[in-house]
């Protein structure tokens, strides 16, 4: 049962919505668009918010529809469950329908903590971004502050090990998404920045 979610999971995750409905709906490769990665934010940017909007969706329940189902339906926990919450993510990023290069996978990580938590993890994940994005100019930097509000809501609600442990998985594929971003100086805002030589003068 386990090795079905498993491989389930995977083949969830490595659909890439993105650029399928891009190229169906728009005539556009999202991968030509941007940042080139094939995500909701390259949809939106060729010109759609609604396609956009439903490949976001799409990329989230593409996790949580498999992990929630293996965690609260089957009842599937351990070293099993964590296989399976990280695979979406690593079929999202390395997906063998785009030559096993993927997306960054944030929609999609947002997803398995949907299918773990509910609402919990994933509400701490969503207030994370939002905060990482007001402070930061790369997303990648954005994430890091969302990976570090979601380890504190496991800390205070939900101290489960292997919860961690998906936590743990989850920040290496993410960093590894988001390398790009990372090698450089985090850059705060505009706004933050002004605010912060104001003070210091």
């Amino acid at each position: 049962m386990w090795l079905a979610f498993l491989l389930g999971a995977f083949f969830l995750g490595s659909l890439p919505f993105s650029v399928w409905l891009g190229r169906a709906f728009l005539a556009v490769d999202v991968r030509q668009v941007g940042d080139g990665n094939p995500g909701a934010t390259n949809v939106l940017r060729s010109g759609s918010k609604l396609l956009a909007l439903l490949v976001l969706m799409l990329d989230v329940s593409k996790a949580a529809v498999p992990v929630g189902l293996a965690y609260f339906d089957v009842g599937i926990r351990g070293v099993h469950m964590l296989m399976i919450a990280l695979a979406p993510l690593l079929g999202h990023a390395f997906s063998p329908f785009l030559r096993f290069r993927g997306g960054k996978g944030l929609a999609t990580a947002l997803g398995m903590w949907i299918g773990l938590t509910i609402w919990k993890a994933s509400t701490a994940a969503v207030i994370g971004v939002v905060v990482g994005i007001a402070l930061f100019a790369e997303s990648g930097w954005a994430v890091m502050v969302a990976l570090a509000v979601i380890l504190m809501a496991l800390l205070l609600w939900l101290p489960d090990p292997i919860l961690l442990l998906v936590l743990a998985g989850q920040a290496l594929v993410l960093f590894y998404t988001h390398r790009a971003d990372l090698r450089e100086r985090p850059h705060l805002r505009p706004w933050l920045a002004r605010r912060l030589s104001r003070i210091r003068r």
